[in-house]
């Protein structure tokens, strides 16, 4: 009885995002979140009136399960009717009650599309994820709520993380009078992170809208700043804007310990082609050892963004890739893209290869 008990016990400890002891904690990364015509057009319910992004996270419930805190980047506004998706978004707020139940718990919001809706647009966003519980960074109502809530200060499991949130600009659209979208600026960022490290956090994890549009590779000023904030003692680095996957490194040796992915791809979008059409969540495990916080694994999980025939129309779903590959149980939805999944795990596993101690995360079904 103990052998099987433990045997039990080691499978379990490697199946996907397995759960952790009270001295860890398990974070989990998306790519953009994105609310494009077609995928307005996927929610509507014409016979209700209504819009319902559920299906979109169907498939990928499980895998949010296995972290104790999902955080992905925001990038539209939920700025009400009339709904809209490229060149400037505004999604109905079923998006984000979705991606809630799916299992997210942060938002980080401060990228180029955070003033497309201008100041109704960053009012009603930030309204309504405090309505719904989501907890949210990068930007802020005014200067009482960005003094109230930044940095953001997420306590869980006995860990407390401080996250940070910037981008490098805004469309050439004007933040509002009164409103704040955090930029990147080295000297204000250099203040925030006294600020943060007065509340004496376990981690601060950094967010930067950073790069180039659809390189999978990171530009020279992704480098620098990236080397900007490992000198201020920043050892989580988390980016996105360039909406397909950039390699990730985990450095770790005697002197250091320290994670940058300096782009997540699209978690959730309506841009189908390649390769644009995916990305991966970033599974990050901290381990808590005598008040001293490291990371003690990182591995990534690809996922894609699959765009078959529902209930007559096409929608938007998310396949966690490796679970599609290794479970023979597993029934995907039918229809156009299944092949191109193939297709992408391998570019982007091309990609990927270039990654600095940074794993794919193979599913070992139950």
């Amino acid at each position: 009885m103990k052998f099987h008990t433990l045997l039990l016990c080691l499978i379990v400890s490697q199946i996907g995002f397995a759960q952790l002891n009270s001295n860890k904690l398990v974070l989990l990364f998306a790519g953009d979140i994105m609310g494009h015509d077609t995928q307005i057009e996927a929610a509507y319910d014409s016979k209700t009136n209504t819009y319902n992004y559920n299906k979109c996270f169907d498939y990928i419930k499980d895998e949010l399960a296995y972290g104790d805190i999902a955080i992905a980047n925001l990038e539209v506004t939920l700025a009400g009717e009339p709904y809209k998706g490229y060149p400037q978004f505004s999604s109905p707020k079923e998006l984000a009650i979705s991606a809630k139940n799916a299992g997210f718990k942060v938002f980080v919001s401060a990228n180029n599309h955070a003033c497309d809706s201008h100041k109704k647009g960053i009012l009603k966003t930030i309204e309504t994820l405090d309505e719904l519980g989501i907890k949210r960074c990068g930007t802020y109502k005014d200067s009482v709520d960005f003094a109230k809530n930044y940095p953001l200060i997420i306590n869980q499991n006995g860990f407390k993380l401080a996250i940070l949130n910037y981008t490098y600009g805004t469309n050439g659209i004007k933040i509002p009078i009164g409103t704040i979208v955090n930029h990147i600026d080295t000297s204000q960022i250099a203040s925030h992170i006294i600020q943060a490290k007065a509340h004496q956090p376990d981690q601060i994890i950094v967010f930067l809208h950073w790069g180039d549009e659809y390189q999978t590779t990171p530009s020279t000023s992704q480098v620098a700043l990236k080397n900007f904030l490992r000198s201020k003692g920043i050892e989580i680095i988390i980016g996105s804007h360039p909406h397909v996957l950039q390699p990730m490194e985990w450095n770790r040796n005697i002197n250091e310990n320290y994670l940058v992915a300096y782009s997540l791809g699209n978690f959730l979008s309506g841009q189908r082609t390649a390769p644009r059409d995916g990305a991966a969540i970033l599974r990050i495990e901290l381990t808590k050892d005598n008040q001293h916080t490291v990371i003690t694994d990182a591995k990534y999980l690809l996922t894609y963004v699959l765009n078959p025939f529902i209930d007559g129309k096409r929608q938007f779903v998310i396949i966690p890739v490796s679970r599609a590959e290794n479970d023979v149980n597993f029934t995907p939805p039918g229809g156009w893209g299944w092949g191109r999944m193939a297709d992408f795990a391998l570019e982007a596993r091309e990609i990927l290869g270039n990654n600095t101690n940074v794993s794919d995360l193979v599913y070992l079904p139950k």
